[in-house]
């Protein structure tokens, strides 16, 4: 799917409304709004990680790549996917905006980057133009699909994965810079240099270094390839059910979460289960018809 001018936007396909489960299955609906563990699981995380600071303050530079790698990349990737879970406002709620926003600045502490505010203004743009060139940022450049087009080069893609994803924006689809995104950068940094005066370099390269390795080659790292790339032609998002949703706020789950954004990660796997028996009943209904109907002839 392409979309090049403005026009076009309006041809997205729509699926219409009497079809939508929730309109006419009262239980999608329910699943929606904020998610009150979500907070609470976030500051844990964000926690964890200073304390890890605090261990690895005097360890050799090995160790530190190696804990870097092997538990500060699984934190630090599951806290840019509760980043995204904020970004829908589902932390505090749709009517407490601003406090998702604050607390999105706070859950990027561990990442070492100011990160959660350009996010935010980008994410939006992905839900709405989904595939759209130029449009959606999520999706590689044609310079990218170009040249990364051998194994090895895509496994150089796939370390460089980090790099790739936060500079495409700025070549794609810049925009300005926010408030919000100043307001990120001073806190981040600010925190930033705290630790560096209390226990030195080491804690800031464990942070950077597990975001960057983390987002890079690592296990966690498959969903980006696995949420929008495209292996069927015509479906440009797919789902995972594996364990590492168990750590990645079932992020997997990536048709149910672009059918329902506002139903909050930790409730999507109801979804699945909901839309299957929603299908279920409108296929007995369609069978049963079927045999009614005098306009079909076995």
């Amino acid at each position: 799917m392409s979309f090049k001018k403005k026009e076009d936007w309006s041809q997205l396909p729509l699926m219409p409304c009497f079809f939508l489960p929730s309109a006419r299955y009262p239980a999608i609906k329910s699943l929606m709004g904020s998610d009150p563990n979500l907070k609470w699981i976030v500051t844990g995380m964000v926690f964890t990680q200073l304390l890890a600071c605090y261990l690895v303050r005097n360890l050799a530079w090995k160790w530190v790549f190696f804990w870097a790698y092997s538990f500060g990349g699984c934190i630090n990737h599951s806290i840019t996917l509760a980043i995204h879970d904020i970004s829908h406002n589902v932390a505090f709620g749709n009517k407490q905006a601003r406090w998702n926003r604050w607390f999105a600045v706070f859950a990027n502490l561990p990442v070492g980057l100011p990160y959660s505010a350009s996010f935010k203004k980008y994410h939006i743009d992905h839900h709405r133009y989904l595939g759209g060139d130029a449009l959606d940022v999520d999706i590689p450049t044609d310079f990218e699909g170009w040249f990364f087009c051998t194994p090895f080069r895509k496994l150089i893609w796939i370390a460089i994965q980090p790099f790739a994803y936060s500079l495409r924006p700025l070549y794609v689809n810049p925009k300005a810079i926010t408030e919000m995104e100043i307001f990120n950068a001073l806190v981040q940094f600010s925190i930033d240099l705290a630790i560096y005066y209390l226990w030195g370099w080491r804690p800031i390269v464990y942070l950077i270094a597990g975001t960057i390795l983390g987002m890079g080659l690592h296990p966690i790292s498959g969903h980006f390839i696995a949420e929008h790339y495209m292996f069927l032609k015509g479906y440009e998002t797919y789902s995972y059910y594996g364990p590492l949703n168990w750590i990645t706020f079932n992020v997997g789950y990536h048709m149910e979460h672009h059918d329902f954004p506002s139903i909050p990660g930790s409730r999507l796997p109801m979804v699945s289960i909901d839309i299957s028996s929603f299908l279920c009943f409108k296929l007995c209904t369609l069978l049963i018809k079927l045999l009614q109907s005098p306009y079909y002839v076995m």
